[in-house]
């Protein structure tokens, strides 16, 4: 591998090598070239993130906004499968106090931009799926 010349960004020398690599033909025959990454088609950045992170066995903490998503959704999971409507509405309401808080704060990385639940939908909801 050639080293960077004095007076040239290390970007710049980067970049040269890709295009360089890139003319000679050298990505050419690469699985998947051309094709949309798989997994984002099934879902969004977030959850490609996290899929690849475990693939790789590797861990990071979350900006606060994502991980009050993951909570978020982990929450939900639990609150569908309570078997008592008062705690359910307990749980919402915890729920909603901690997007509230979040909301309210400016945050590093991606912002939560999730809404409140409506409680009372949310129970309708959990009662119909309970009764099918």
């Amino acid at each position: 591998m050639p080293r960077k010349p004095l007076g040239m960004s290390f970007e710049s020398f980067v970049d040269r090598q890709i295009r360089e690599a890139a003319d000679k033909g050298a990505f050419d025959n690469l699985p998947g070239t051309g094709e949309p990454l798989k997994s984002l088609q099934d879902s969004g950045p977030e959850q490609w993130v996290q899929k690849k992170l475990a693939e790789e066995q590797l861990s990071m903490p979350l900006p606060p906004g994502l991980q009050l998503r993951k909570d978020v959704r982990e929450s939900l999971q639990d609150i569908r499968r309570m078997e008592v409507e008062a705690e359910v509405r307990a749980a919402l309401t915890g729920l909603n106090a901690k997007i509230s808080k979040a909301n309210s704060r400016h945050v590093a990385g991606p912002p939560s931009n999730l809404a409140p639940f409506d409680i009372d939908r949310f129970v309708d909801r959990w009662r119909a799926e309970r009764s099918t």
